[in-house]
């Protein structure tokens, strides 16, 4: 039987590739903030841990010594709305991340994987490129980017395998972010005309299930020192995909494109490449665009709905 220990255990993405590992009899030690479990399945190979991510350093008195296969690491403070810009809060999340891998290698975890993001390699485009005035959202992307370089240093030095998940742009049923797939939903159930960029700027979506499931693959396949992208293999500038939303669930709404100005980096598609991860890990994207936006449409109604009562 396979171990794991897993942070950020009620997280969107935690909390779906939790779901992933017991279903595959994994035995998993949850990680969590405040005893914040509510997402997660009553299940008998399944312990759960409270420990805040200013306390992780401790977490080596909480959860015995053993031989672990994996530690998936995906607490991080601010992910999304306005502590993205928080550098205070960032750079917290860089050190936590650092005291993670090193309570991983003591309680005798193989290999750490981390979840990465597409936007370190937007923060590198924006800032090193001349006279470029990145916006504010990259200080979340630097915070990614700075653990990324620090971890794979202290790996090297600590004798542990690090693993790299970055992951493109995650959605569906679980999520209440703001984030644009389930405000543009939340609009089209509402019947209002959402407005966009141009939308030429490439793009990535992955639906949860595919996330959870690459997760796990890249944690038992990956190469040690590589990252790996989690992607839908099928990218394609923003405006496409939109409109394979409004085909999907709101044909009778007008997406207006081009009243919103553009002011991050246009990555090229070979950026959103996931050949590497197919070949390594045997992972492709199996829920198409669509039917992703179907499924999180019909989850948000029954929330909106729940909430009105």
């Amino acid at each position: 039987m396979k171990h794991a220990i897993v942070t950020g255990a009620n997280g969107f993405v935690g909390s779906a590739t939790i779901k992933e590992l017991l279903n595959n009899g994994y035995t998993v030690w949850a990680v969590g903030h405040h005893n914040h479990f509510s997402s997660l399945p009553e299940n008998d190979r399944l312990q759960r841990v409270s420990c805040d991510l200013e306390d992780m350093a401790s977490l080596s008195k909480k959860i015995p010594q053993d031989v672990y296969d994996a530690f998936y690491h995906f607490a991080w403070a601010g992910s999304a709305g306005p502590a993205r810009t928080d550098t205070a809060l960032q750079l917290h999340n860089v050190q936590w991340t650092v005291d993670s891998l090193r309570v991983a290698k003591s309680l005798g975890c193989q290999r750490f994987v981390c979840a990465g993001s597409i936007v370190e390699h937007e923060t590198m485009a924006a800032a090193y490129k001349q006279g470029n005035r990145p916006g504010l959202g990259y200080i979340y992307g630097s915070g990614k980017l700075t653990a990324h370089t620090m971890c794979m240093s202290v790996a090297a030095n600590l004798g542990i395998d690090l693993v790299w998940p970055e992951i493109t742009n995650a959605y569906g049923v679980g999520e209440r972010s703001p984030r644009m797939v389930n405000a543009t939903i939340q609009k089209c159930i509402r019947g209002e005309s959402p407005q966009f960029t141009a939308g030429t700027q490439n793009y990535d979506f992955v639906y949860i299930d595919d996330v959870a499931r690459a997760f796990r693959l890249i944690g038992e396949h990956g190469k040690p020192f590589h990252e790996y992208l989690i992607g839908s293999s099928s990218a394609k500038p923003l405006k496409e995909f939109l409109l394979e939303m409004k085909t999907a669930i709101a044909p009778h709404l007008h997406f207006i494109f081009g009243d919103i100005p553009f002011t991050g980096v246009d990555m090229p598609l070979s950026k959103f490449d996931c050949s590497e991860t197919e070949a390594d890990t045997g992972f492709r994207a199996e829920v198409s665009f669509a039917e992703g936006c179907r499924r999180t449409r019909d989850w948000w109604e029954t929330i909106l709905r729940e909430e009105q009562i």
